[in-house]
């Protein structure tokens, strides 16, 4: 340790100490993540509503990167792909992602994705299967998918639930599909929310499998609960975010984006922005 980081470390422990300095401050001022996103299905009921009014809001709120998803205005929110671009550009942000339904135009999203700079189309559910075989199967379809991404120059990724870390036929899903999909075709994105509902730890997974999750949906799980959606504010669940991502980022995560699905006596603009304070103070 150099003789300033020691004395950084010693001064703002006295300082924090004698109340000078909070531990926010503190979390703060050590802080070196710059980029985090934010999944457009937290904010979906707003953005329905208004679209460049939302996207503009999280801006200022701190966001520089968006995973949209396909609602019924497409993925692009009733702007041309060429002209959602330059909106975002317009805002200093940049779509990374987006979920979308892979059983249809598949050809035509991965083009549009491509002619945008975007890095990702996502298969955000597949559902739980009735056999291994099922899931197998499922794996030689993100191949096949995987391949029409490459040809236009992006990748394809699968997002798991808690279904993908339930034994079928005595064997992990989460297991099958990444064994039997080709690593220079197929990514995944760890809901690290439904792999801790499951029971699963994220790390080992992302060890287990390194450089194979690119990216991480970053959302918390409401302490002292046993229902399944139970997602809340980031910082106020029971996900120890802080060490839990930097693990993630050493085992290949690039892209970390924020997700919230329920808001209890909250709004989901205001959770976004609570959520947006809460990265700009992690340090991975």
């Amino acid at each position: 340790m150099s003789y300033s980081r020691r004395k950084f470390l010693q001064t703002t422990g006295l300082l924090t100490a004698a109340g000078l300095i909070s531990k926010n401050e503190l979390f703060a001022a050590n802080t070196n993540l710059k980029n985090y996103g934010i999944q457009l299905w937290s904010v979906k009921t707003a953005l329905g509503k208004d679209p460049k009014g939302v996207l503009k809001q999280l801006a200022e709120d701190g966001y520089t990167q968006i995973e949209s998803f396909e609602g019924n205005q497409g993925m692009f929110w009733g702007m041309s792909a060429a002209d959602f671009k330059k909106y975002m550009d317009e805002l200093g942000m940049k779509i990374i992602s987006s979920h979308c339904d892979i059983e249809k135009d598949f050809e035509k999203k991965a083009a549009d994705a491509a002619s945008i700079g975007m890095k990702y189309l996502i298969c955000p559910y597949k559902g739980p299967q009735k056999t291994a075989d099922d899931f197998k199967k499922i794996a030689d379809e993100f191949n096949e998918k995987g391949e029409i991404c490459k040809k236009n120059g992006i990748r394809f990724a699968y997002h798991n639930h808690d279904y993908s870390f339930v034994a079928v036929d005595g064997k992990v899903p989460e297991d099958i599909m990444m064994t039997n999909t080709n690593t220079e075709l197929v990514d995944f994105e760890m809901d690290i929310y439904w792999v801790v509902t499951a029971g699963a730890d994220p790390v080992a997974y992302a060890k287990k499998y390194k450089n194979r999750f690119r990216l991480g949906h970053v959302k918390d799980r409401m302490k002292n609960t046993t229902e399944k959606d139970a997602s809340c504010t980031l910082g106020e669940g029971s996900i120890n975010y802080p060490t839990i991502l930097k693990d993630l980022k050493e085992n290949g995560m690039e892209y970390f984006i924020v997700e919230q699905e329920r808001y209890d006596n909250t709004t989901e603009m205001d959770s976004a922005k609570a959520d947006a304070k809460y990265m700009s103070m992690l340090s991975i």
